[in-house]
């Protein structure tokens, strides 16, 4: 299928199969970042503004969410289930979109990141979780998400003997990743916006985390005929370990969709240079991603991914390993800086 426009119909179609409930404010921005890119040679900056999708502080978990909890209100679910890090951005998406669909929101939260102080267990995400009325549980490990997915198994139980209807949006890569069509749909956006813009990308840069927004976008890209070159940023885990995960989400794409983009090894391209010490933990390069953008861009980027993907972006831009024009997917998460108030404070 080589026309353009029938790639587009047929991808269209597909993703029209599948239940969504819409949440965010589309499309979202697509700006030159004119002052941070007259600090590299050879490469002009851009930013894809998925911060604004509009529910509870945006972020691009409200794109994913469309298809989550289009799922739960086709099983007519009352409540719904989610787990992740103290301080995670898809766990408030998640209990403000249940509050805005009047549904009950349980969360679980993991011990990600080490040695963290009092402010970040009560300010930034988890105060917004408080606020928008979700119930807290906690699980002690941070690195067993097959176990954090019993757990949450678990309290769903409970719950089913209680009377409620529980969905549960998983953790692990076993699972179909339902919100990967939400990027896959933002693909399509995006190209759009090219077009309309007379833009041409040569590169995109995303956080590359779960892997549901890297392996959508990716997929949706090829699926559609670009060739723009995508680099995932490992917030989480190495670049190795990554790869076979996007690899598997593409996998279980095209079975969902019935479609093959043909992705071959080499367009699944991660960097983990910004990943040490850990998830969640601070490091001199992110630091500086942070401060430079925010100084430059009047833009904010949260110390757990987005400054970690730009942190990524600024290391292969000087290291000449892309150039052009360059996007930076902004993936949200700014709540998430209130949770690090005390480690930024004297470092900004």
């Amino acid at each position: 299928m080589s026309d353009p426009d029938a790639k587009l119909r047929n991808l269209t179609e597909r993703l029209a199969a599948f239940p969504r409930c819409r949440l965010a404010h589309l499309p979202t921005p697509l700006e030159a970042m004119e002052r941070l890119s007259r600090q590299f040679d050879g490469a002009k900056l851009f930013v894809k503004r998925d911060d604004c999708t509009g529910l509870a502080f945006g972020g691009n978990k409200v794109r994913q969410l469309e298809f989550y909890l289009g799922q739960a209100l086709k099983e007519e679910a009352d409540t719904v289930l989610i787990t992740g890090a103290v301080q995670s951005n898809f766990v408030r998406t998640t209990a403000a979109a249940a509050a805005r669909l009047g549904m009950t929101c349980h969360i679980q939260l993991e011990e990600r990141v080490p040695d963290v102080d009092a402010l970040h267990r009560t300010s930034g995400n988890v105060l917004l979780n408080q606020i928008l009325g979700a119930t807290l549980h906690s699980y002690p490990v941070g690195e067993d998400e097959a176990g954090a997915d019993a757990n949450l198994g678990k309290i769903a139980e409970e719950l089913r003997r209680s009377g409620s209807k529980p969905y549960i949006i998983p953790l692990g890569a076993g699972h179909d990743p339902l919100g990967a069509l939400g990027y896959i749909d933002a693909a399509a956006e995006l190209l759009a916006q090219l077009d309309q813009q007379s833009l041409q990308l040569d590169h995109l840069i995303v956080s590359s985390g779960s892997g549901s927004t890297h392996a959508g976008l990716l997929f949706g890209l090829r699926a559609l005929g670009s060739r723009i070159g995508v680099t995932g940023v490992c917030p989480r885990r190495d670049a190795k370990s990554q790869q076979l995960r996007i690899a598997g989400h593409v996998k279980k794409l095209t079975a969902m969709l019935d479609i093959d983009p043909v992705i071959v090894s080499e367009d699944i391209c991660l960097t983990d240079v910004s990943l040490a010490p850990g998830y969640g933990q601070l490091n001199e390069m992110t630091l500086r991603a942070l401060q430079l953008t925010a100084q430059c861009e009047g833009l904010f980027l949260d110390p757990v991914y987005t400054a970690k993907a730009m942190a990524g972006l600024f290391h292969l831009v000087e290291q000449r390993a892309i150039s052009g024009n360059v996007l930076f997917w902004h993936t949200g998460g700014q709540p998430a800086i209130f949770g690090y108030g005390e480690a930024l404070i004297g470092e900004v």
